[in-house]
């Protein structure tokens, strides 16, 4: 017997639950259907949230032929096979087949390279599915013939009326009289994915002996023996949540920031990933205003390498604390990245006579180092000398910020320096 989620599969945008915003009366590609004139797409949103049902609809409510590939098991091959039968199964002024590829972010560059010539002659509609960013996954010429449409983890409205449609609809439950007394927990696991919602209804009910069935919170955690995290090491999560991590760093967060900490670790993330990001963070964000947080942040990462899992998460904790609740600066990556932006305007300025290195008897001659002062032969190991280029006399790139660190090594400069 087919699982419950293929059972309920929707077959129109009526059964359909979700993403409004692009099936709803007068969205984007309901109207796309109503006016028979599709063209390719992708499919960018997490798992279980109705990509290749979306695709399958549109095929059917548009009289238009189906291939179907999965990028995990699908060659070149295998794609021009298919690109192949699709043409020769045309009629003259029949419209072109839809070819949906779902995990296209799967597929390697030459891959995608095959689809190209096939989707710029019209010979299919590429529709695609991705839990992945086009942007990063899928080739510039191909995204660049295709739109991109998000779709979003479905809201607990929209999961509790799939699971009470189940109940009503499905052969196999209606056998059954089953109760959804509490939804945490079921709300929980599923994450905003239905298809982990059916399958977590259909294995409660399922390993439930005979007579009546009352879901609550304790069933449905007993049944199921864990919470996986929604957190993929390789996907999207990825990157959001190590964004969010950063950026609770940066905003002087230490709850959030361990929070995020805390989703990685249970995601199994590599701690060698997270402590090489806190060597970032403490160099771009707090930087000079407390130059100790790299210290730390060094020796974090060298103990994270030394002992692992499962001790390694208290010295990313101690760590991620202490960035988080350190003053903030970012005066030396504006300082480099401003330096850098002068590099590329003026190109290769001279280096003054002064400050070049003489090694040779030729190289004095021409006045290499001539005039030199050695800072160590001056009162307080200093001389007001230029060290700039001459057309660049006078230029700041590093300007400090406000905190006491930076104040104190500016104060110092103005000693020497002057204004």
């Amino acid at each position: 017997m087919q699982p419950l989620a293929e059972r309920l599969r929707p077959a129109n945008f009526e059964e359909y639950i979700g993403q409004e915003h692009l099936v709803g009366k007068g969205a984007v590609l309901r109207k796309m259907i109503e006016s028979g004139n599709i063209s390719s797409f992708i499919l960018w949103g997490p798992p279980g949230v109705g990509k290749t049902t979306l695709a399958r609809i549109m095929a059917e409510k548009s009289g238009r032929g189906f291939y179907s590939l999965s990028a995990v098991n699908s060659s070149v091959k295998d794609v021009r096979e298919v690109i192949d039968r699709a043409d020769k199964s045309r009629f003259f002024q029949s419209p072109p087949p839809i070819l949906f590829i779902d995990e296209i972010h799967r597929f390697s560059k030459s891959q995608q390279d095959s689809l190209l010539a096939a989707v710029e002659k019209g010979t299919v509609v590429l529709i695609g599915a991705t839990t992945e960013n086009p942007s990063f996954e899928v080739i510039t010429p191909l995204l660049s013939r295709c739109q991109v449409y998000v779709l979003k983890s479905l809201d607990k409205t929209a999961l509790l009326h799939l699971a009470e449609v189940a109940l009503k609809k499905d052969i196999e439950l209606k056998k059954r009289h089953v109760e959804i007394k509490e939804t945490e927990a079921l709300l929980q696991y599923s994450g905003g994915d239905a298809r982990k919602l059916l399958n977590a209804l259909e294995l409660v009910v399922g390993t439930e002996g005979d007579g009546d069935i009352i879901i609550t919170n304790d069933l449905v955690t007993d049944k199921l023996q864990e919470n996986p995290a929604a957190y993929d090491k390789q996907g999207e999560m990825h990157y959001d949540i190590i964004s969010a991590f950063i950026k609770s760093i940066r905003g002087s967060d230490p709850d959030a920031a361990v929070y995020w900490l805390a989703r990685m670790i249970a995601g199994g993330e590599d701690p060698k990933f997270i402590a090489r990001r806190l060597l970032i963070s403490a160099s771009e964000d707090i930087g000079l205003a407390n130059p100790n947080a790299l210290l730390l942040a060094n020796s974090c990462f060298d103990a994270v390498n030394k002992i692992g899992f499962p001790e390694a998460r208290i010295v990313l904790s101690e760590t991620t604390i202490y960035l988080a609740s350190s003053p903030k600066s970012n005066s030396a990556y504006l300082a480099i990245d401003s330096a850098l932006e002068e590099v590329k305007k003026s190109a290769n300025l001279s280096v003054p006579l002064q400050l070049r290195n003489a090694p040779t008897n030729l190289m004095r001659d021409m006045q290499y180092g001539k005039g030199y002062k050695y800072p160590h032969d001056f009162d307080e190991n200093f001389v007001n000398q230029e060290y700039m280029p001459m057309e660049l006399k006078n230029h700041k790139f590093w300007h400090p910020q406000s905190n006491q660190s930076e104040s104190r090594l500016s104060e110092f400069l103005k000693k020497l320096w002057g204004k």
